[in-house]
């Protein structure tokens, strides 16, 4: 249920390929999920007609490395995607950043691990797709009744789980419980947006879409998703 980085990296891509940028490149912090990151961005771009000119992998320390690599082999992208995973991603964003990135001409995509850590001045002017922490739907108001406190974006992604489940058993049974049920293409809707299951346990979102202003998330568009 929980929303993944390689789900918000596709959807922020995504978000830049439905405007019109068609060629990009894939920063990622080397790891296991690498490979499974760069498939899932490819296919969101392969949706709008965009395409990744290259991946690199990058591991703490080689950041500046990794984007001078990145100069010499792709002339003029529209867009470079920084997944950082566990790491910050500040210094591949000062590499960038000495690099002119992001400029007129260039854009730099994040992803929700980024707002794990403190707003870096580095953010600004980046596009992420994450879930509005704030949104909660139908339910703020009487979880709060309830409990006397705000719902956040764990109380959303508990009550889907418990709605989801609820629905699956009251629309047709115990036996609802399958593959076929739960990777409905069409996906499900709830409390934190549209989402669906894929095959491999993860999941894919439809989520807001924003700009980093002045250390703040600044709404583009309600919904964007990589798939």
């Amino acid at each position: 249920m929980l929303l993944g980085e390689a789900d918000s990296a596709a959807a922020g891509a995504a978000g830049l390929a439905a405007k019109g940028s068609k060629k990009f490149v894939l920063l990622v912090a080397d790891g296991p999920n690498a490979g499974a990151m760069e498939k899932r961005v490819a296919n969101s771009l392969s949706i709008y007609g965009a395409a990744l000119a290259v991946t690199l992998r990058y591991s703490a320390g080689d950041g500046a490395k990794t984007v001078d690599e990145m100069g010499s082999l792709v002339d003029a992208p529209d867009a470079v995607i920084v997944a950082s995973g566990n790491g910050s991603p500040s210094p591949v964003l000062a590499a960038l950043k000495s690099k002119g990135i992001p400029g007129k001409t260039i854009s730099v995509v994040g992803t929700n691990r980024w707002l794990e850590h403190p707003m870096d001045p580095l953010f600004e002017g980046a596009f992420i797709a994450t879930l509005d922490p704030s949104e909660t739907g139908p339910i703020a108001d009487r979880f709060r009744t309830t409990y006397n406190y705000p719902a956040d974006v764990n109380v959303a992604y508990a009550y889907d789980m418990v709605a989801l489940t609820a629905g699956i058993a009251s629309a047709v049974g115990p036996d609802g419980f399958s593959k076929k049920t739960l990777e409905n293409p069409n996906g499900f809707r709830g409390s934190t947006g549209l989402f669906r299951f894929r095959a491999d346990g993860s999941s894919q979102r439809s989520m807001p879409f924003y700009r980093i202003e002045k250390g703040a998330l600044k709404l583009v568009a309600k919904s964007t998703s990589g798939f």
